[in-house]
């Protein structure tokens, strides 16, 4: 179940970059290629750099007619006019209040990895999940993944659309019977990011 439409998602990592120029480039010619949410995920900056690029992100996202997501950062996400914020599966339980301060208007999205966390996500009024790892990662690769199977059962358990992460390749597209995906060094590390999400879309 997909209801917000979130197709390719894209998580923000600056130090793959030589600078924040940089970046902000490769996710432009990446937004241009059909990823059509964007995660800002940038734990090591502090507030005032954070600030920068998200209203730097704000507008390129507003180009694109695409989504802003802040990490953590609620009241940043406020600042810049985002659609919503993320939070880490420890936050999960802040959601209902977060949802109430953000208002109406702003998503909030939960990292999630097994059912309870699904389950208390989506009691807490979250109106989007990441599911992960779906498949085996070269950043956490002694977390045991998921797999197709326990994915798309978990994601069925619930009634808000769930983001399938970890390990994401074009030829597995077709495995997750429509749910959106959400990656980072598949389009971040790409020669061309504008082709490396359409192969991600067009599989």
């Amino acid at each position: 179940m997909n209801r917000l439409n979130i197709k390719l998602l894209l998580l923000t990592d600056s130090k793959r970059f030589d600078n924040q120029q940089a970046m902000l480039n490769c996710i432009d010619q990446a937004l241009e290629g059909g990823v059509d949410t964007v995660v800002l995920r940038e734990k090591h900056l502090d507030s005032a750099k954070l600030l920068s690029i998200a209203s730097k992100l704000r507008m390129i996202t507003h180009n694109h007619h695409a989504k802003l997501i802040i990490h953590s950062q609620a009241d940043i996400a406020k600042a810049v006019a985002a659609d919503g914020v993320h939070v880490d599966a420890a936050s999960i339980p802040d959601i209902s209040q977060m949802k109430r301060w953000l208002g109406d208007t702003f998503l909030v999205s939960a990292s999630c990895h097994d059912e309870l966390e699904l389950k208390l996500a989506e009691q807490q009024g979250a109106d989007f999940c990441f599911l992960s790892p779906v498949f085996p990662t070269q950043s956490h690769p002694n977390t045991p993944s998921l797999g197709v199977e326990t994915f798309l059962q978990l994601a069925s358990s619930v009634n808000m659309p769930v983001i399938a992460l970890g390990g994401i390749e074009p030829d597995m597209m077709h495995l997750l019977q429509g749910h959106g995906v959400a990656t980072m060094g598949g389009i971040l590390d790409a020669e061309n990011p504008n082709q490396a999400a359409k192969s991600i879309l067009n599989t």
